[in-house]
């Protein structure tokens, strides 16, 4: 079987590596002229933690990981207003979690392909053409054929555009604008610590991380009712947040150039299939959960698992394709709605709201009451990684 793969994002990469694992040919054709450097820290866990142990990719991934102690909101001075210990979820979770930069997990999938995939920088595909018994992949000058073409690339995918129809009928944007960059400041830096610290404010909040070269990764979020991104991130960064205390104002003007900077809508993707004949869509470009949700890098690498298990068992595209999305659709579409009941508390938007935050987190540091709150937190990511793994084992039988 050969594979082409659209995205070197994490759901591309480790479409890529599971799909060579199994012995077959993969291209991954990438838009991007090289790796990207932007992205925030996530939290690691779910059913993707188990599909990357499987794939052999998981002790690369704990060795690039980073050792988080707290959460903690502060005030306009910089002092603790709240917390919520990490170490109360990796027990939920049986320490099967970890905190690890988007692309230093992108690293680590591309650093675990076998020497047999034929990974493509600069090169955005440009059209696609279904010819039944496989698909014809042009991506400028370029074109390569083969039996399946899997769409990795992204919330705006460039595959579901051309073979699904524009952007507008699937994404739901869900109020919020996000960014994130990484500067060099050794005050911040000593400040934040082993910690990942948030503003404690209304309407927007700008968090920081500490990582291991020295350098500080900054996260940012805020309402705004317009999903229409800003031709200068840099510009509206500072003009959007320039009002918080803190480190914040010291941080804004460490702020690199705007093509260094991570910047998008809050969304999520919506679609009424994945797949359309020798095409099918993985992570966010056909299910993108959102910021809000979280796990969509662990969702993204379970997808590629349980895609890469059904074509390679010997079954037609048609079936694997609708079995992939049986079995993948309703872990999707849960996160999804608990992302848009939860997206009027994710950020306050009164005082109150900011209020009822700092008790909840204060009650996840309370004995017993911690565990509950983790558990719902977490979501059904253990009954996930269950059931995908009996999937993988009764399909190996």
């Amino acid at each position: 079987m050969k594979v082409v793969v659209c995205g070197a994002g994490i759901t591309g990469l480790a479409v890529a590596n599971k799909f060579a694992g199994g012995g077959a040919e993969v291209v991954v054709l990438e838009r991007a002229p090289a790796p990207r450097e932007q992205g925030y820290m996530i939290d690691f866990f779910g059913a993707g933690f188990d599909a990357a142990e499987d794939m052999g990719v998981l002790p690369r991934i704990l060795e690039l990981a980073y050792r988080v102690d707290e959460a903690s909101l502060l005030d306009e001075r910089g002092r603790r207003r709240a917390a919520a210990r990490y170490t109360t979820f990796a027990r939920t979770l049986r320490d099967r979690l970890c905190g690890i930069m988007r692309p230093d997990l992108e690293r680590a999938l591309r650093e675990h392909l076998p020497s047999t995939v034929d990974l493509r920088f600069g090169a955005g595909v440009t059209a696609v053409d279904d010819l039944g018994d496989r698909v014809r992949v042009t991506a400028g000058d370029q074109v390569v054929e083969a039996d399946v073409l899997v769409g990795a690339d992204g919330i705006h995918s460039a595959v579901r555009r051309l073979v699904f129809g524009e952007d507008d009928r699937f994404l739901r944007y869900l109020g919020f604008h996000t960014a994130a960059f990484v500067f060099t400041d050794p005050e911040i830096h000593h400040a934040v610590g082993d910690r990942f610290c948030l503003t404690d404010t209304i309407g927007r909040q700008m968090g920081f991380y500490g990582l291991r070269d020295g350098r500080v990764a900054a996260f940012a979020v805020h309402r705004t009712d317009d999903p229409r991104l800003p031709d200068d991130t840099r510009a509206a960064l500072r003009e959007e947040y320039g009002s918080l205390g803190w480190l914040v104002p010291r941080a804004l003007r460490r702020c690199p150039p705007s093509e260094a900077v991570y910047y998008d809508q809050v969304a999520q993707i919506d679609m009424p299939r994945w797949s359309q004949g020798r095409v099918v869509l993985a992570g966010d470009a056909c299910s993108a959960v959102s910021l809000i949700a979280g796990q969509g890098a662990s969702l993204g690498v379970a997808g590629a698992f349980v895609l890469g298990e059904q074509l390679l068992r010997n079954q037609t595209v048609t079936d694997a394709f609708a079995e992939y999305e049986r079995l993948m659709r309703p872990v999707v579409e849960e996160k999804q709605q608990v992302a848009r009941r939860s997206a009027r508390w994710f950020l306050p938007e009164s005082p109150l709201q900011l209020g009822i935050r700092r008790a909840a987190l204060r009650l996840a540091r309370v004995p017993v009451l911690d565990r509950y709150v983790a558990a719902v937190l977490a979501g059904k990511s253990t009954a996930v990684v269950t059931n995908l793994r009996r999937t993988a084992a009764g399909s190996a039988r």
